[in-house]
């Protein structure tokens, strides 16, 4: 069996693979890749099941120097890779030969890049998935960010399919600012005509006190009727939460599953996967969009990734 063994683990660098499911009634968030999407086209490019642990870089990236070789896969947020110095590119696989150095260095746009390993790395299953989740300490390495010194198993056996670079139109864009489009929430009604057409549209930015819980964004200051609170009900990623500040919080895949604050607006599920790449700074605007065109734009985006990821869905 093959080892990772890590460098450098910059600023958070996570061990992630497919979501804990059917467990938010017990309190236990989806957890998971914050860009799930971008993970499973790293799985897909290396031949391995779309929910097979990979490492999650957040911003800065990280450095890792293999054991026996190794073929591997970089996606998500565009950044420099390379193997003992020598240039290596994204969204297809390359060998590491066991004791070369493999260095991803920081996202140039995005927030969050991927790395996934053909067998997948070997960490225990808790909870139904083998994702790190930071509040709680659970999943992945130790329940923790990778730090130097850590050493990640390989898995041993064959992975389901074979190696292939991601194809042209799978491949995302990623550009200064972002659109999430998204319907209207079950507490929209706490804003007035003016603060919805606030809500929805291009003078808001990611703030720097955003994590994996939530993006928090920064922006005009909405004016919100019963002072931004409520009973606790039921959240979920992308639910927009708003709190009495009036500055609006996108869930992420570790966001609470229940909340007290008015749901204003909920991101589709065809662009989910996007909140995992707003990067501090950055502009983002929030972009209304009707239910059943959500629907239509899900089932043709799944369709589109299906193909090539076999079981994935958004």
């Amino acid at each position: 069996m093959s080892r990772l063994l890590v460098v450098e683990g910059g600023v958070q660098s996570t061990v992630q693979a497919g979501p804990r499911a059917g467990l938010r009634h017990l309190g236990v968030p989806t957890c998971g890749a914050a860009d799930p999407l971008s993970l499973a086209l790293a799985n897909r490019a290396v031949g391995n099941a779309w929910d097979a642990g990979g490492i999650e870089l957040t911003l800065t990236g990280a450095a890792l120097r293999a054991e026996g070789p190794v073929l591997v896969a970089v996606t998500g947020a565009p950044c420099e890779a390379s193997v003992d110095g020598a240039p290596a590119g994204q969204h297809e696989p390359f060998t590491v030969p066991a004791g070369a150095e493999l260095r991803l260095g920081p996202a140039r746009r995005g927030c969050r890049s991927y790395l996934a390993v053909r067998g997948g790395l070997a960490v225990p299953s808790v909870l139904g998935s083998a994702s790190t989740y930071l509040p709680a300490g659970l999943g992945g390495h130790e329940g923790r960010a990778l730090r130097g010194g850590d050493a990640l198993e390989v898995a041993g056996g064959a992975a389901p399919l074979a190696p292939a670079p991601t194809p042209a139109r799978l491949r995302p864009p990623f550009g200064e600012g972002w659109t999430l489009r998204a319907v209207s929430g079950p507490e929209a009604d706490v804003l007035d005509d003016e603060g919805l057409a606030a809500l929805f549209g291009a003078g808001w930015r990611a703030s720097r006190a955003s994590d994996r819980v939530g993006v928090r964004l920064e922006g005009p200051s909405l004016s919100v009727r019963e002072a931004g609170r409520m009973d606790s009900v039921p959240a979920l990623v992308g639910t927009v939460q708003l709190p009495a500040g009036g500055q609006p919080i996108v869930l992420g895949a570790d966001g609470g599953t229940t909340g007290g604050y008015p749901r204003a607006a909920q991101v589709i599920r065809a662009d989910r996967h996007l909140i995992g790449q707003l990067r501090p700074g950055v502009p983002v605007r929030l972009l209304r969009w009707e239910r059943a065109d959500a629907d239509a734009v899900l089932a043709g985006k799944d369709a589109l990734v299906a193909a090539w990821v076999p079981g994935f869905r958004l």
